[in-house]
């Protein structure tokens, strides 16, 4: 089995099912930075990246799981379709009141 060249950005995953992407290779110092899809962030040597026995996966569809964010951080609802918006408070008030 070969091993996958690191790319940043490209997602790979371990032996143990585990998914983690390539967010920074210093090719002077020769290490490897990954971030797993909990968040969680590695750095590996050469030699460390290749006995990881790594596949090239695709990345997780759920993209926020190693962001770490959640529809709090942001004030909206995640798991809302895109485009369907919560009714407005405002729009049942009589700004005609005083």
């Amino acid at each position: 089995m070969s091993t996958p060249i690191p790319e940043i950005g490209s997602w790979y995953q371990t032996v143990a099912g585990d998914t983690l992407e390539v967010v920074a290779w210093d090719r002077e110092e020769q290490t490897i930075e990954v971030q797993f899809y909990d968040g969680t962030v590695e750095e590996y040597d050469v030699e460390s990246w290749a006995q990881l026995g790594l596949t090239s996966a695709e990345p997780p569809e759920d993209w926020s799981g190693s962001m770490d964010v959640s529809g709090d951080d942001y004030g909206v609802d995640l798991d809302r379709p895109a485009g369907d918006h919560p009714p407005n408070p405002f729009d049942e008030l009589d700004l005609n009141e005083h």
